[in-house]
């Protein structure tokens, strides 16, 4: 993966995160019976899964990189928006390695499991799952707009520039 793919990620995002700063915050905390709950829990998980596989993981730059329960409850969309940039900032400093270095392996515990298995994956394979899984957990997102009564923003990658 270059800058220019990870660009049209931001974009993406950045198109989700505009239309949910105009929820309300009953909107953005509603809950619902699928995925992680709500829009704003949702959100949380997607930038954790970047900030526990690249951050503390891979990178080694925070050893509590989770929010809890109560702690989400508190954050509002700035809040999360700059817990996303957080997670851009790991995923640069990743991109500014040398591409046969995202091959190499990671064998050790991650500090915020709570068991004690040691888990073995490349840098390259921790990169694309949390891109994988963020436009997983997205597709849950838009379904959530739609169950408020929203059009969803289009997301499509096809439609953002060069």
């Amino acid at each position: 993966m270059e800058y220019a793919e990870y660009k049209w990620v931001r974009q993406n995002r950045e198109i989700l995160l505009e239309q949910c700063s105009n929820l309300n915050e009953y909107e953005v905390s509603k809950e619902f019976d699928f995925g992680f709950q709500s829009i704003k829990k949702s959100l949380v998980h997607i930038a954790g899964c970047y900030h526990a596989w690249l951050g503390s993981f891979v990178l080694e730059k925070t050893k509590r990189p989770l929010f809890t329960n109560e702690e989400i409850t508190t954050l509002d969309i700035n809040d999360i928006k700059q817990y996303f940039l957080e997670a851009d900032k790991y995923v640069e400093e990743i991109l500014d390695r040398e591409s046969n270095i995202l091959d190499n392996r990671i064998h050790k515990k991650a500090l915020w499991k709570q068991d004690d298995q040691f888990i073995e994956k490349t840098i390259r394979q921790l990169l694309f799952h949390s891109i994988t899984h963020e436009y997983h957990h997205k597709g849950q997102i838009v379904t959530m707009l739609r169950m408020l009564g929203y059009t969803p923003n289009n997301t499509d990658v096809l439609r953002l520039s060069i």
